[in-house]
C-alpha cells in the first residue's frame, strides 16, 4: 500500500510504481495538546507529503498522519479533543468555555457546541420498561408521541402523530419491551396490543391520580349541597373579666415574684437600700414592697374597678351627647372643654371608643367543588388548621363525602 494512503486512507489503491514512492515535500503541523502542569502544551511536527501515481485519484498528494497524534485536517491532538468533548456534553457553550480557561485549554463557545453537535449519536437500546405519552407542537392542531424509558428516565424516540399504528409499527421493529406505561389513550392500548401483544400494560402514578381526582370532583359536584354547612365560627376576640375574685394577667404575675423576692432578701437580712441598690430598683418601690404583708394588695387597684379619673364629672354629659346621637369625640371634647374639663383628647377617645358598637365577623363563604376536592385530594401535611376545620365541618355531616375521603386517603398511603 502507498504510504501516504495507509496514513492519509483516501482513495487506498495500490502504487503503480514498483521502485520507492518519492516524497513530495515536508511541512510543519502545530497541535494544540492536553494542559501539563498548568501550562498550555504545543506539539510541533515534520510532516512529509506523498505523491499519488494513481490517476484515478482527484487527490494527488498526502500527508502522513501519527497514529493517536495527528488526524486529517485537525488542529488538536485526539487527547484534548476528548477533553473538549466531554466538556461540552456536560456544560455546552459559554459555561463550557468558563471551565477550559480555568485548566488552561482556552476555547470559544461556538467551538465547543461545533464539538458537541459533531458527535455521535448513542446507540439506543429497546428499553424494558417503555413510557408513552403525547405532546402537543401546536396545542389543538398538531401532536406527537413521546417515548421514554422508565427505568432511567431517558428519552428513546419522538413519534410523529398519536394514533395507534405509528406506536405498533415502532414497537414491531424494537421487540423487547416488556411493561408499557402509558397514559389513557384508547389508541396507544390499541397501538401496544398490535406492536407488542406479551407487554404488560400499566398506567403511570400521575394518570391514577388524575383519574382519582377527577372522580372526587365529581362525587363533591353531586353533593354540593353539603358544602354549605355552617362554617365553624372563630371564638370572639374580646376578653371577658375574670369572674374570680383573685388578681389575674401580667401586672399581678409580676407583682407576685416581685413581692417573693423582696421578702425573701429581707428574711437574709438584707436592708432595703441594699436591695434596691442589689436589684437596680428605686428605694421607694422596694419600701412598696416590703410594707405590703401580700402581694394582692400591690394590684388592688390594678384590676377591682376603675380608677378615679378627671373625665368622671364629664361622663353623665357625653353619656347625654352620646345618646343624642353625638358620637364625634374631637366635638365632644372641645365642648367638655369649654366647660372645664383639664384632660387630654385622648381619654375622651377612650371613653366613647367603649360605647361603639363594633361590626360582627363576617361569616366564611362555602368552599367551592374545586376547592373541596383539593381539600380531598392533597397531602395532609398540606392543609392548614383551618381548612381541617372546614373540611371536618362537612365531612361530619356528609357520610357520602366522608367515605370518599376514606378511599382517597387509602389511595394516597399507597402511592406516596
Amino acid at each position: 500500500m502507498h504510504p501516504g494512503v495507509r496514513a492519509g486512507g483516501v482513495c487506498g489503491l495500490r502504487s503503480l510504481r514498483a521502485r520507492r514512492v518519492q516524497v513530495h515535500s515536508r511541512y510543519e503541523r502545530c497541535l494544540a495538546d492536553a494542559p501539563v502542569g498548568g501550562r498550555l502544551l504545543v506539539v510541533r511536527l515534520r510532516v512529509r507529503r506523498w505523491f499519488c501515481d494513481q490517476p484515478s485519484c482527484g487527490i494527488r498528494t498526502f500527508a502522513g498522519q501519527v497514529e493517536g497524534v495527528t488526524v486529517r485536517h485537525g488542529r488538536r491532538t485526539p487527547l484534548l479533543r476528548a477533553m473538549l468533548e466531554g466538556i461540552a456534553v456536560a456544560l455546552a457553550g459559554r459555561a463550557g468555555a468558563r471551565l477550559a480557561a480555568k485548566i488552561h485549554a482556552p476555547v470559544g463557545r461556538s467551538t465547543l457546541l461545533r464539538l458537541l453537535a459533531a458527535l455521535p449519536d448513542p446507540a439506543a437500546q429497546t428499553p424494558r420498561v417503555l413510557g408513552v405519552d403525547d405532546f402537543a407542537l401546536l396545542r389543538g392542531q398538531n401532536y406527537g408521541t413521546v417515548l421514554i424509558d422508565c427505568e432511567t428516565g431517558a428519552p428513546v424516540e419522538l413519534l410523529p402523530g398519536r394514533d395507534a399504528q405509528t406506536l405498533a409499527n415502532w414497537l414491531d421493529t424494537h421487540p423487547g419491551v416488556e411493561v408499557v406505561c402509558r397514559d389513557r389513550s384508547g389508541s396507544y392500548a390499541e397501538g401496544v396490543r398490535i406492536g407488542a401483544p406479551d407487554a404488560v400494560q400499566v398506567a403511570d402514578r400521575f394518570h391514577l391520580w388524575q383519574n382519582v381526582g377527577k372522580t372526587v370532583e365529581r362525587c363533591v359536584a353531586r353533593h354540593r349541597d353539603c358544602l354549605r354547612a355552617t362554617e365553624p365560627v372563630p371564638a370572639d376576640s374580646t376578653v371577658s373579666q375574670p369572674s374570680s375574685e383573685e388578681p389575674v394577667g401580667r401586672c399581678a404575675q409580676r407583682a407576685q415574684r416581685h413581692h417573693a423576692k423582696v421578702h425573701d432578701l429581707l428574711r437574709q437580712g438584707h436592708s432595703i437600700h441594699g436591695i434596691a441598690r442589689g436589684l437596680g430598683w428605686g428605694q421607694r418601690t422596694v419600701q412598696r414592697y416590703a410594707h405590703a404583708a401580700t402581694w394582692q394588695e400591690l394590684v388592688d387597684g390594678k384590676w377591682k374597678g376603675p380608677r378615679p379619673s378627671k373625665l368622671d364629672p364629664f361622663k353623665p354629659y357625653l353619656d347625654q351627647c352620646w345618646e343624642s346621637g353625638c358620637s364625634n369625640a374631637l366635638q365632644l371634647y372641645r365642648e367638655i372643654a369649654e366647660l372645664g374639663y383639664p384632660g387630654s383628647y385622648g381619654r375622651v377617645r377612650a371613653y366613647l371608643e367603649q360605647r361603639r358598637t363594633r361590626p360582627g365577623l363576617i361569616a366564611a363563604s362555602p368552599p367551592t367543588v374545586r376547592q373541596f376536592t383539593r381539600w380531598l385530594t392533597c397531602h395532609p401535611d398540606k392543609l392548614t388548621e383551618d381548612d381541617w376545620s372546614r373540611l371536618k365541618a362537612v365531612l361530619d355531616q356528609c357520610p357520602e363525602l366522608r367515605a370518599a375521603a376514606v378511599h382517597v386517603r387509602a389511595v394516597l398511603l399507597v402511592a406516596c
